[in-house]
């Protein structure tokens, strides 16, 4: 059966930052079957243009941009490669779960920081003012539920989420009656092949066997317990970032969309 909600993504053109692999790859990939042309973003050449051959292999259509969002430069090349874009998704983030309060140093807190949040406000700098010039644009962070959640551990990355959800509010105001969304997506658990790896040996160490299939519902109550019994796939939360990025989407800005299962407890 085909979809049942047009998105109207057709004519669109969105740039998705950090999408060479992972979660970004899939909005990527989400945001060009529902028509809209996709730049991929990344570092490293190839991946890019792995991503992009195979969102062209499903018929839709893909740029490369290449850059290190981390410098005023490396923004600046990758704003000048996307071209005029309608929608902006910064995904772009990383995280470090064996950092803790006592082995993290100011310089750890600054390029977290740097990374999780100034890379997409160098983005919407250079991007967004056409959007506000055309009278239409959508503007996606991607978070997580650390920001309301926070462990003990990793204590840079849980601000960092905090702040994104924060910018994204103070951009939606900014963003008034312009015709111009900022809207953030906050995931829990991600299950990548990483994420599937790390988690699996989790359940191993309490005593677990079996596939991953059966594992799943006791890992996840272990370690992130929420009311759907398991952790999201990318290609799930890739649907509410489309969504969102949609002109379906057209009354909604502000907000966060915390797609977590309802995470009920922070291990």
């Amino acid at each position: 059966m085909g979809r049942t909600v047009d998105l109207r993504m057709t004519g669109k053109r969105a740039l998705v930052t950090g999408s060479s692999s992972g979660l970004g790859s899939a909005i990527a990939k989400a945001l060009a079957a529902e028509g809209a042309e996709v730049v991929v973003h990344g570092r490293d050449a190839a991946r890019a243009e792995a991503v992009a051959k195979e969102i062209e292999a499903d018929g839709g259509t893909a740029f490369v941009a290449i850059g290190d969002l981390g410098t005023d430069a490396g923004a600046d090349e990758v704003a000048l490669a996307a071209g005029a874009v309608d929608v902006l998704v910064n995904n772009v983030g990383v995280f470090d779960m064996s950092k803790g309060w006592t082995d993290t140093t100011s310089a750890d807190w600054a390029d977290l920081y740097n990374t999780n949040v100034i890379s997409g406000v160098r983005m919407i700098q250079r991007l967004v003012p056409s959007m506000r010039e055309r009278r239409w644009g959508r503007v996606v962070q991607i978070s997580s539920v650390m920001a309301v959640m926070p462990l003990a551990v990793q204590p840079h990355y849980n601000a960092t989420n905090a702040a994104r959800d924060n910018l994204s509010l103070s951009l939606a105001r900014e963003l008034r009656e312009s015709g111009v969304t900022s809207n953030v997506v906050a995931p829990g658990g991600i299950l990548t092949p990483a994420s599937k790896a790390r988690l699996t040996a989790v359940g191993h160490a309490n005593g677990l066997s079996g596939t991953w299939e059966e594992m799943e519902p006791e890992v996840v109550r272990a370690v992130a317990p929420n009311d759907i019994g398991r952790i999201a796939r990318p290609e799930e939360i890739a649907s509410a970032v489309a969504y969102l990025a949609s002109p379906v989407a057209d009354f909604l800005t502000g907000i966060t969309l915390r797609f977590d299962g309802n995470w009920y407890s922070a291990a």
